[in-house]
């Protein structure tokens, strides 16, 4: 991203120790946002806030990206969502979500990716667990993105030549999964590939399927989640459900729309005669952690999931041994993304691909299929 030419407003002092302003870096967000905090101690002139940010933040972020963010939420003031021309004031705490700030090039590694589908237009590649999709403060090396440029190199491209949004970490990056969701995932290679699958994601073309295992018996065979989401009004990584309380929800709440279809119940799986049930999961939306959290607003988190209520799952668990943790069978959120449903970028045809389980989902599910009662 560059800086807008029109704006030759003097720029604010970037220093942290700005006595205009107090600056935080705070640990960017597991999908890689950078989240920047400027509390604001004087004000020299009066200023927009789109014009003060773009001022202080200097050539890391124009000030057409900054307006996008003001009215895109990721940006909010005293926690609260206002507009670009919002005056800024005395006292006000300026909270940013935004993309990583530039590096010059993107490390390529050795990483083994499983490729299922490849053309010159676009890669779906079967991601596996502890993957994270693109460089970010934090984590610069070991992604999904660091993977591909090692393929690209490999097969005569460099990643450098791959479309991108203006975020150097994301070329050819149109949707993410969760550093631990397993499953397909779609990636540009081409400008035609990135805009015309951005264009199907914004607009819901795009159907992708889920599978899950989760805690407890859902009682229904089939329904439809339609609750909100937002930030965690109190733990900064994770987001909630914002039930209706006769106040208006957070200006930052999205909706948030999943329909389900129960595959598979079980009950009564060991000694500990717990219960699973196995499920298909359809987004409407694609909100951050959606499915996790939903899930887990019915009481049913996902297996492995901690930040959401759902706890690792061992052999000893379900032997009625807690004194213990042996036996591993699936220790990160037991979700995958197995099919996604697309219309092709070039020809418009029709695309279904396909991931298949992953093995700890195939032997956990395994498991508990052979020491419960399946219904």
């Amino acid at each position: 991203m560059t800086t807008d030419p029109q704006d030759n407003s003097p720029a604010e002092s970037t220093a942290s120790g700005d006595p205009d302003a107090v600056e935080t870096q705070l640990p960017a967000e597991e999908d890689g946002l950078e989240h920047l905090r400027i509390e604001i101690k004087r004000i020299r002139t009066i200023r927009r806030l789109d014009k003060y940010l773009s001022g202080r933040l200097g050539k890391n972020t124009s000030r057409n990206a900054l307006q996008r963010y003001i009215r895109e939420g990721n940006v909010t003031v005293n926690d609260k969502v206002v507009k670009p021309s919002y005056t800024i004031h005395i006292g006000d705490v300026v909270d940013m979500m935004l993309p990583p700030f530039k590096k010059k090039e993107i490390p390529a590694e050795d990483i083994p990716l499983d490729v299922i589908y490849e053309d010159d237009d676009l890669i779906a590649i079967n991601k596996q667990s502890d993957l994270i999709i693109h460089p970010a403060r934090g984590n610069w090396t070991g992604t999904l993105v660091n993977a591909l440029a090692w393929y690209f190199k490999m097969n005569w491209r460099d990643i450098s030549e791959m479309p991108t949004n203006g975020e150097v970490f994301r070329p050819g990056i149109v949707h993410r999964l969760d550093r631990d969701t397993t499953g397909v995932i779609l990636v540009a290679k081409t400008e035609l590939a990135l805009w015309r699958l951005g264009w199907q994601f914004e607009h819901r073309k795009i159907q992708k399927t889920y599978t899950a295992i989760c805690h407890g018996l859902f009682k229904l065979d089939e329904d439809i989640i339609n609750h909100p989401i937002g930030k965690h009004p109190k733990i900064r990584e994770k987001y909630a459900i914002h039930r209706d309380t006769g106040k208006p929800y957070p200006s930052t709440t999205k909706q948030a729309v999943t329909r389900y279809k129960v595959l598979q119940r079980i009950r009564n799986a060991g000694e500990s005669k717990a219960s699973f049930t196995l499920v298909e999961m359809y987004p409407k939306t694609g909100r951050t952690h959606q499915l996790r959290v939903h899930t887990s607003g019915m009481n049913h988190p996902i297996v492995g999931d901690k930040m959401y209520g759902g706890g690792p799952l061992y052999l000893s668990q379900l032997q009625s041994r807690h004194d213990c943790a042996e036996g591993p069978l699936i220790t990160r959120q037991a979700l995958h993304a197995h099919t996604i449903e697309f219309a092709h970028p070039r020809t418009s045809k029709p695309m279904k691909l396909e991931a298949p389980w992953p093995k700890d989902f195939t032997d956990a599910l395994d498991v508990l299929q052979t020491m419960g009662e399946k219904l």
